[in-house]
């Protein structure tokens, strides 16, 4: 073994990765509600026009 093991570095390495990890599920899920909310409001915007007609 050419170095004695940074335990703490390791660690903080695992932390950061988590973290990471659970950002990118979060903006991902919030792209989904996203996507979700614009196509549930799409129909409604379309079914409304033409009754203004």
């Amino acid at each position: 073994m050419a170095f004695k093991p940074n335990y703490n570095q390791q660690r903080a390495e695992r932390n950061r990765a988590k973290e990471q990890k659970k950002q990118e599920k979060l903006q991902r899920r919030e792209e989904e509600v996203a996507a979700r909310r614009a196509a549930d409001q799409a129909p409604d915007a379309a079914a409304d026009q033409p009754e203004q007609a």
